[in-house]
């Protein structure tokens, strides 16, 4: 399992190299943005098929994760589902993984803006949560602290080996630390675009995912070849 560590708000983090946090101390996973079903809702709404297996992919990657921490408590930071009718599209053989995955587990679906409201899974859905030092919900507030959210998808690049790599990026100042898209169908924000440079301080953080978790100050400039 590759990760960064890190501390925030006083909590000993880790940032997976997929993309989840993993909380050792209170045996905490927090994935944000799956979007189980979007090719099903991409496919609803323009026509354009997609192929049909990004929430499988998903899923391997989380029964990974899952197996190498034996999370006990699994937080899903809004915009598991791509939308409503999605959520109730998933097939029998993905509801019944997902229910395999929360079996003897405290499992929390927080509330997105692609999926408002509970959905017909297991678990508990609730609109934020507050753990200890930390408040997990979907979209960053102006007077946030110690506040874990998604939304954004943010990306980040580094200049490696003579080019550019851009990989999804947690973002992390004192105030707030954002997750990037977990889910496999999830574009993402760059972390200079104008939303992220004004969520986040001067000083801010950005560790990018990958087979090497990489913490670098985060980039505000696109960088120029």
């Amino acid at each position: 399992m590759n990760y960064h560590d890190f501390r925030f708000a006083g909590a000993a983090l880790r940032a997976l190299g997929s993309g989840a946090l993993w909380w050792p101390d209170e045996d905490l996973l927090c994935v944000s943005d799956l979007h189980f079903g979007k090719s099903e809702r991409v496919a609803r709404r323009s026509g354009q098929p997609l192929p049909p297996y990004e929430t499988r992919d998903t899923l391997q990657r989380l029964s990974a994760d899952l197996e190498a921490t034996d999370a006990r408590c699994v937080i899903c930071l809004g915009d598991s589902f791509d939308d409503l009718t999605a959520a109730a599209s998933l097939p029998e053989e993905e509801r019944l993984w997902i229910t395999t995955l929360q079996a003897g587990r405290e499992w929390v679906w927080i509330e997105g803006n692609h999926d408002p409201g509970p959905q017909d899974f297991g678990g508990s859905h609730v609109s934020e949560l507050t753990s200890g030092p930390l408040t997990f919900r979907h979209i960053a507030v102006p007077d946030g602290t110690g506040e874990v959210s998604g939304h954004y998808h943010p990306k980040a690049h580094v200049q490696a080996r003579g080019r550019r790599v851009t990989r999804p990026a947690f973002l992390c100042d004192t105030r707030r630390l954002i997750l990037p898209a977990y889910g496999t169908y999830t574009g993402g924000l760059r972390s200079y675009s104008d939303t992220l440079c004004r969520l986040m301080q001067p000083d801010a953080l950005a560790i990018l995912t990958g087979s090497v978790p990489t913490c670098v100050p985060m980039p505000r400039q696109e960088m120029t070849r």
